[in-house]
């Protein structure tokens, strides 16, 4: 599950690494500054308009129509169901999308107190930003529109974090992912086979402020020093 994101670089910073250009420079565009981006608010996405990139705005959480008065907005999007689900038959084709982020978060359980949990933040080694692969129905009329990021099971390593994690895609996979020509199918392999490997990813334990979603800034994705990890040994410090 993905239901917690830090989105604080700026979008030129994002739109750059997508187009694999030179990021040496900095940008003067001001960071958008969000460390603690919960479901339910306005996040940036990009997708592809005929051959150009654009940047919106969409609310995360979506629900068809004809489910909204029957579940709440789902977060997340199985990425084994998605392509055949008729929940996400609609806008598997035409709104696939990706969120720019600096990293995510995820709540691990003590194995003695299942009711504390301790949450971690897990970014890139490298600290560059990841593209997560969602898809997104477009904000229209009085519609906010809304997305899920797409999940796959979490690989061996990851799993004492969390059982899945978000599709994050290299840079080249992400844009391919945007092209609205490819098919379902070949969207699913593409991000089922080309998605970034568990040792590309550093995680490691954070304040549990993060839980409350008026609290933002740095110190959220901050490294929790050892003496602080009451959680015990159970879960390494990568």
């Amino acid at each position: 599950m993905c239901g917690r994101i830090a989105q604080h670089s700026a979008l030129q910073l994002y739109l750059r690494y997508l187009a694999n250009q030179s990021v040496k420079q900095p940008t003067s565009e001001p960071p958008i500054g969000r460390y603690n981006v919960p479901p339910g608010t306005l996040v940036h996405l990009i997708r592809q308009d005929g051959v150009e990139l654009r940047t919106t705005q969409v609310k995360w959480g979506y629900a068809p129509a004809w489910a909204k008065d029957r579940r709440a907005p789902a977060i997340n999007a199985r990425l084994e169901t998605a392509t055949t689900s008729r929940f996400w038959k609609a806008i598997w084709g035409s709104g696939r999308s990706l969120v720019p982020a600096d990293g995510w978060f995820e709540w691990a359980a003590d194995a003695d107190d299942p009711k504390r949990k301790q949450p971690y933040y897990l970014r890139l080694k490298s600290n560059e930003p990841m593209f997560l692969a969602a898809i997104a129905a477009s904000p229209h009329g009085d519609s906010p529109g809304g997305f899920a990021i797409i999940t796959d099971d979490s690989d061996q390593g990851m799993v004492d974090i969390h059982d899945r994690r978000p599709v994050a895609l290299p840079a080249h996979v992400a844009r391919e992912w945007l092209d609205p020509a490819l098919p379902a199918n070949y969207a699913r392999d593409l991000a089922r086979y080309h998605s970034l490997p568990t040792d590309a990813f550093k995680w490691y334990a954070v304040t549990r402020a993060v839980g409350n979603v008026s609290n933002d800034g740095p110190e959220m994705i901050a490294p929790l020093p050892p003496e602080d990890l009451s959680l015990g040994e159970s879960l390494p410090l990568f």
